[in-house]
């Protein structure tokens, strides 16, 4: 075995494709992302390099100037960037979803508008729903939209945006109550609006405001922003697929191609650590041999290269589900439950394995243990999870009679 987290089954361009990614992320990612990350410094040269690869329109079709590529070259490549710098597959990660959200769900005319540029990384995207006092409950969300002739006038606060200041398009969940009379269930009263801006801070288009980066323990490097809307207001054209009330629906598909993305950013981060981890070990000595001679340690390591193949092969198993056109919510679940579990618990066997020097700044361990934690939340907490599996599996094993 070449290395942990083999995939079977690939087409020679998804190696290929892989194959240059990995090489990149070996050059250009692994040298710079401590530094960069310790500046809280956004990766200019990283993206820009990424952009060339055509990495911005991987999932994108073809007709739009995309790659066309599956779900799963999609997590693979995101798999060895977070391996590199996790903060880096965060900004690819929301940027996909908007994209993925436009091509199953937009209107022709926004797919001719948005896809080919965002193929192209000319507009990078950003996807809203959560909102200050919200959590895990989407449907209490309080941000609305109300049409006003050929507008819709949006007012409310967002926040946890990954990619808020760098993005320049914007998908933002609301609720808007045109067409669904009181009593109409919250899921079915909320539309999704493509709200372009300038990139950077402060007011970026009248009734629209980038307040600043939230200062975070890790994941730095990317921004992660509120965002205010003010009497924002918005074309009838682009509310997305023309139609409103399916924006829950939108944006919970959205979020399953997320979930992905977690859990491959999480396997990933696990597999840098295992590098770090099997690599200290051999070199560091006590008691007249390198402690990887110790069984102690030994037993360290294996039990870290099995959660990181048993979450990779989860991971995989998600994406294919997702690619094959079926149902994948039980699966992307456990795949990100189970993924960002064994990632802290790699991460934590590593810096446990570097003993005192993982506490240190210089080893990159120690950025690795403050960027795990991120991976616990986001795209839904361990218990949301829970709930959606949970749920799943009765519908599954639902007794007959």
């Amino acid at each position: 075995m070449a290395r942990l987290a083999q995939t079977e089954g690939l087409t020679d361009i998804q190696r290929e494709i892989l194959s240059t990614v990995r090489d990149f992320v070996d050059k250009e990612i692994i040298p710079v992302a401590t530094e960069l990350e310790h500046k809280d410094e956004y990766p200019t040269q990283i993206v820009e390099g990424l952009k060339e690869l055509g990495v911005f329109g991987l999932m994108i079709p073809e007709e739009y100037g995309g790659l066309g590529e599956s779900l799963l070259t999609y997590a693979l490549t995101v798999e060895e960037i977070a391996r590199g710098w996790m903060s880096v597959s965060g900004i690819i990660n929301t940027h996909f979803i908007v994209a993925y959200m436009l091509k199953q769900h937009g209107t022709q005319e926004q797919k001719d508008y948005f896809l080919p540029k965002m193929a192209a990384g000319e507009i990078r995207g950003a996807f809203s729903m959560s909102e200050p006092a919200l959590g895990s409950d989407v449907s209490a969300i309080s941000s609305k939209g109300v049409k006003d002739g050929d507008e819709y006038v949006l007012n409310g606060q967002k926040m946890w945006l990954t990619n808020g200041g760098s993005s320049t398009l914007v998908a933002v969940l609301c609720r808007t109550d045109e067409g669904h009379p009181e009593g109409t269930a919250p899921h079915k009263s909320m539309t999704t609006f493509l709200v372009e801006k300038e990139a950077g801070f402060g007011e970026v288009r009248p009734g629209l405001t980038i307040p600043g980066k939230i200062d975070k323990m890790g994941y730095k490097g990317v921004d992660t922003t509120e965002l205010i809307m003010q009497d924002l207001r918005i074309p009838a054209n682009r509310v997305l697929g023309g139609e409103t009330g399916r924006g829950f629906y939108h944006m919970m598909d959205g979020v399953e191609v997320g979930r992905v993305n977690v859990a491959a950013r999480g396997c990933g981060v696990a597999q840098r650590a295992f590098e770090l981890g099997v690599d200290y070990a051999q070199q560091r000595h006590t008691f007249g041999k390198p402690i990887a001679k110790h069984q102690a340690i030994q037993f360290k390591l294996a039990e870290m290269a099995t959660k990181v193949e048993a979450a990779h092969a989860m991971m995989v198993n998600a994406a294919r589900k997702k690619d094959s056109g079926q149902r994948n919510d039980l699966e992307a679940g456990m795949a990100k439950y189970l993924a960002s579990e064994y990632c802290k618990e790699v991460v934590e066997d590593a810096f446990r394995i570097h003993g005192g020097y993982g506490f240190s700044k210089e080893y990159e361990i120690e950025r690795l243990y403050r960027e795990a934690p991120m991976l616990l939340i986001g795209e839904g907490t361990a218990e949301i999870q829970k709930m959606i599996i949970g749920r799943r599996l009765l519908e599954e094993y639902r007794i007959q009679g």
